[in-house]
């Protein structure tokens, strides 16, 4: 198991994103695309999955596609940026991803920008 698949825990393959989304394969593939979310091949078969925690009340979590967004266009990888949304950060009180749950999305977008200077 990878740093970052024991750093985020569970994982849901894209078949189970579309269930819990009310939505169709072909739906999760364009958030994907539209960067509304993430996802890594996981797991001994590389399965392909989202963190679960991307997922809230049936939704992608509001504020996760501008923040990937911006660390995207800092250079960072998929990998790198699901790492910095759960890495703990005692100065946040918690993980990035848990503040973005929560409804602070300015706070971690201002930091997410700061990583690109």
């Amino acid at each position: 198991m990878s740093n970052v698949e024991s750093l985020v825990g569970e994982w849901l393959p894209l078949p189970d994103v579309a269930q819990l989304l009310n939505e169709p394969i072909t739906k999760v593939h364009a958030l994907l695309d539209e960067r509304a979310l993430a996802a890594l091949r996981v797991g001994d078969r590389r399965i392909r999955c989202v963190p679960a925690a991307f997922i809230q009340d049936g939704h992608a979590v509001d504020s996760l596609k501008g923040t990937i967004i911006v660390l995207s266009d800092a250079g960072y990888s998929d990998e790198e940026l699901i790492t910095w949304l759960f890495t703990q950060d005692d100065s946040l009180r918690g993980r990035p991803i848990d503040a973005l749950r929560e409804g602070r999305k300015t706070e971690i977008r201002r930091r997410a920008q700061s990583l690109a200077w």
